[in-house]
């Protein structure tokens, strides 16, 4: 007898597509609905934050595709930053790779006369060509007039713009940090064994570092991030006895950190990491280390960014200030920085050097009030120049 498998199969396969068929209808209408509910859940907020924001004065884009759109129609970027031309090359190319569309040029400022060159520029109505800046911390109330009202605070904690909130100014609500720095103590390891080397900031007062045995800045803002961890009475307190030490008062890291590598200096307090990292890469003896020395001075906000309030192309401003968050970008300036990408971020370097340490962390509220931190701690040392 002949049995016709391919008859009794046949029903059974449409019976199990129909069935996958309708299953997956009924999960599609299900995933549909819960979109649906989450967006007529995130309108009603996204409505109240934009309603807000235009009633402080601020400009709200309550859709990123409209931002994409209208930067295409814009078509150009001109942009200033604050990190070097390896870096900025770096950033470039991965932020033209997202938005082809967009001409974009961006160049480096550097220095406290180019910042306050800009300034005049700005004041003047001379800074049109621009349309991001970098904005210094040293002269960001003189920045902040000049920057679009665009209210990024509230467009990134209603998840218009992929930027952590906390990277924005919660006060001013238009500029954003991307970048963190700690400080640290660097030394020449054939001058001062690691076990030797000091542990805690209060070890730099100990009898064998006195008399021209370290390197200090006369500008004393890498100390000044103490402040919100100690207060100021306290660090006021610790720059006096500091300054009974005798160091070597200088000014500026770079060079004098290749000095220590000649082997000049022994110990330098509280250099940038970056700047230390930079210097490693020349050192090919190897013999420049650091010690992250807790409570790690740490400046979650040390320079800002924003959009120009005459910028000719605001839009892709706001996207280019939105990549300089992105995973992506914050890799590249922890290679290229280097070790600059944000304490905010997890598993950057910074993160990761300063995880399971007490910190004193140099927020928003306390970034703008180093300048007057800086200026009480120059009087408490005694006003020096710079041996170097």
């Amino acid at each position: 007898m002949r049995v016709d498998v391919t008859a009794m199969i046949k029903p059974v396969m449409v019976h199990s597509t129909r069935s996958a068929v309708t299953l997956l209808l009924a999960i599609f209408a299900i995933v549909l609905a819960n979109a649906r509910a989450f967006a007529a859940s995130a309108a009603p907020a996204l409505a109240k934050a934009k309603q807000e924001a235009e009633a402080k004065g601020y400009a709200f884009v309550a859709n990123h595709d409209e931002i994409v759109a209208k930067a295409r129609g814009e078509g150009k970027l001109r942009a200033l930053f604050g990190l070097d031309a390896v870096a900025i090359k770096a950033l470039v190319g991965a932020f033209t790779k997202k938005y082809p569309f967009l001409e974009t040029y961006v160049e480096e400022i550097e220095g406290t006369e180019s910042y306050q060159r800009f300034i005049l520029e700005m004041k003047s109505g001379r800074s049109t060509t621009w349309d991001a800046t970098f904005i210094p911390i040293d002269f960001y109330k003189e920045y902040l007039p000049f920057q679009k009202k665009f209210d990024i605070l509230g467009m990134a904690s209603q998840g218009v713009l992929a930027i952590n909130p906390k990277m924005v100014d919660p006060f001013n609500r238009n500029t954003l940090s991307s970048t963190s720095i700690i400080q640290v103590v660097a030394y020449n390891k054939n001058l001062i064994p690691p076990d030797k080397a000091p542990a805690k900031w209060e070890d730099l007062l100990r009898p064998e570092f006195k008399g021209k045995k370290f390197i200090a800045d006369i500008r004393p803002h890498m100390v000044a991030a103490l402040v919100p961890a100690w207060g100021l009475e306290k660090v006021l307190d610790y720059c006096r006895r500091l300054a009974a030490q005798d160091p070597v008062w200088v000014r500026g890291a770079t060079r004098l950190l290749n000095a220590m590598i000649a082997g000049e200096y022994a110990l330098m307090i509280a250099p940038n990491l970056n700047s230390v990292k930079r210097a490693q890469e020349k050192d090919k003896s190897g013999v420049l280390a650091y010690k992250v020395v807790e409570l790690v001075p740490t400046r979650v906000v040390p320079r800002a960014d924003g959009v120009l309030a005459g910028a000719e192309h605001p839009h892709a401003a706001l996207l280019w200030l939105e990549f300089q968050a992105s995973p992506e970008a914050q890799k590249i300036m922890d290679e290229y920085g280097p070790t600059t990408a944000s304490l905010l971020t997890p598993g950057s370097f910074i993160e990761q050097e300063t995880r399971g340490k007490q910190l004193s962390v140099v927020d928003w509220n306390h970034a703008q009030r180093l300048e007057e931190y800086s200026g009480e701690m120059v009087k408490a040392y005694g006003f020096p120049k710079a041996e170097k």
